[in-house]
């Protein structure tokens, strides 16, 4: 006798339950994928150095994940504004030494790491690390031009220019 096949009816039902188990594996990968990220984003430093200048600010912002940030002003030439840079805080003992810092020269040391995928870590991918405060007057912290502060020349219509004092003679 020959035999003959029937096909089997509950491997049909099987197939929604293979469907949401796919899914369920794609999340769970997916998942798993970007907390690896993160955690090497945030475990490895692409770059670490020292930047120094006077801490303009220092503030907790964020409407949920609150982080510390900070800026400070790097005076490269006196007499032009200087070019801000901006830093995060992830521990909490640089970051009270740095709320008593605001308005102080201060010498920074950081790591940098890009790539970081959530704000709720840091607004920026600097991560300051250890702070020395250079200076105890914050009144000497704006720089000024070579030979001190000068007075600018009378230039209305009509006004004579000072003159330069004459050469002294030789003997």
């Amino acid at each position: 006798m020959t035999r003959i096949e029937v096909p089997n009816p509950s491997s049909r039902r099987n197939s929604p339950r293979r469907g949401i188990r796919v899914l369920l594996i794609l999340i769970v990968v997916a998942v798993a994928g970007i907390s690896l990220w993160t955690w090497l984003t945030l475990w490895w430093a692409y770059s670490d150095g020292e930047r120094a200048g006077v801490l303009q600010k220092f503030s907790r912002k964020g409407w949920v994940c609150k982080t510390q940030e900070g800026e400070i002003a790097q005076y490269l030439v006196a007499g032009i504004s200087p070019q801000m840079w901006l830093f995060s805080v992830r521990d909490k003992t640089v970051a009270a030494e740095l709320d008593k810092a605001v308005g102080h020269r201060v010498q920074l040391h950081y790591t940098e790491h890009p790539g970081i995928p959530s704000s709720c870590f840091a607004d920026t991918r600097y991560f300051v690390d250890r702070v020395i405060v250079t200076d105890t007057d914050p009144a000497s912290q704006v720089p000024q031009p070579a030979g001190g502060p000068q007075a600018l020349p009378d230039v209305r219509p009509g006004a004579t220019l000072p003159q330069p004092p004459p050469p002294a003679s030789a003997p």
